[in-house]
């Protein structure tokens, strides 16, 4: 019979940003890719904000393979459902470690925005981290995670402004799904804004300008 054994090791995790001077920076956002990208190309979405008044930090997730076979596109994932625990505590400590580790105005507005997958390590983040502070969470096209206790997800989310966003054309968003989001948020007396927009599971350009806009 076999046994299971487990030992800690230091982890190199990279990450990618966009703006010129992040103590200057009037917005610092997070941005959490979803499954199957990598942050190098996910924060290509954010690159047409400005520059100097956004400064933009794209974290990629421990876990990276091929997409198909054994070679080309190579894509990342934050989890599994294996050993998907340890998993949620490396990333939670090294997300903390990565906000700890920039110097962050302190009159600047701070923005954590998951897509797809990226929801769900938000909010986990939100959870369970211990160092980061966010003024806006901003959930697009992803799910709540179940294992997060709703008395920890109302404590990460009560003093936030909440932002819900998805695409008419998702696949992967039933009304279902949406409407199970919409009683999960009322339930824990979380008030979120809803935005929806023409398009499939990404992040377009207009969509997400038309939610900068009106964050205030």
């Amino acid at each position: 019979m076999s046994e299971k054994g487990k030992i800690k090791i230091e982890k190199t995790a990279c990450y990618f940003v966009h703006g010129k001077d992040i103590t200057k920076a009037k917005r610092v956002w997070f941005v959490l890719h979803g499954y199957g990208q990598l942050a190098e190309y996910f924060i290509r979405s954010f690159k047409h904000l400005d520059d100097t008044d956004n400064y933009v930090i794209a974290p990629e997730g421990f876990h990276r393979f091929y997409l198909e076979g054994f070679s080309g596109r190579v894509g990342a994932s934050w989890m599994t459902k294996e050993e998907r625990l340890d998993d949620i505590s490396d990333y939670v400590k090294y997300l903390d470690q990565l906000y700890a580790s920039q110097s962050i105005a302190a009159d600047a507005e701070l923005i954590l925005l998951g897509f797809s997958q990226g929801v769900a390590t938000a909010m986990r983040w939100l959870a369970l981290g211990e160092s980061s502070h966010f003024n806006r969470a901003i959930l697009w096209a992803g799910s709540f995670p179940q294992d997060v206790k709703p008395e920890k997800t109302t404590s990460a989310l009560e003093n936030l402004d909440v932002h819900c966003v998805i695409g008419n054309e998702d696949p992967f968003l039933t009304e279902e799904h949406i409407q199970r989001t919409k009683n999960h948020l009322k339930e824990l007396n979380i008030e979120a804004k809803w935005h929806e927009y023409i398009g499939d599971h990404r992040i377009p350009k207009e969509a997400l300008n038309e939610v900068v806009n009106q964050l205030t």
